[in-house]
């Protein structure tokens, strides 16, 4: 069973939005989630870093996406999320979303695919 869980990914033209939720699921449903992050991957290329958020709500972004998109969690829901605004053809890419639950406890979904139109 995949140890988080990932939604809202699709088709959409350039210009569009989408919002991306991940939220941990089975086992470790349980665990207090210290930090949420979004990355990217797209065939043939490494997996890219997109934006995390601590349990505080302090955030930290790539170049590549500052200011397009917004990183946040619902500590109560244990739900995370990407706001993707202003999406480009460049980011089409599978999206995961890794939980961190403390040290080396890293939790990683399945993957979403994101597919922007021209």
């Amino acid at each position: 069973q995949v140890p988080v869980v990932e939604s809202g990914g699709g088709l959409v033209q350039a210009g569009g939005s989408l919002r991306l939720s991940c939220t941990p699921s089975g086992k470790i449903f349980g665990i207090v989630v210290m930090a949420w992050s979004w990355y990217r991957q797209v065939p043939g290329h490494q997996r890219e870093f997109l934006a995390s958020i601590r349990r505080d709500g302090s955030s930290s972004y790539a170049d590549s996406v500052k200011g397009r998109f917004t990183i946040s969690r619902d500590n109560a829901k244990k739900l995370g999320f990407l706001q993707m605004d202003s999406l480009k053809p460049d980011d089409t890419a599978v999206y995961y979303c890794r939980i961190n639950a403390g040290a080396a406890a890293n939790y990683w979904g399945q993957g979403t695919q994101v597919t922007v139109s021209s």
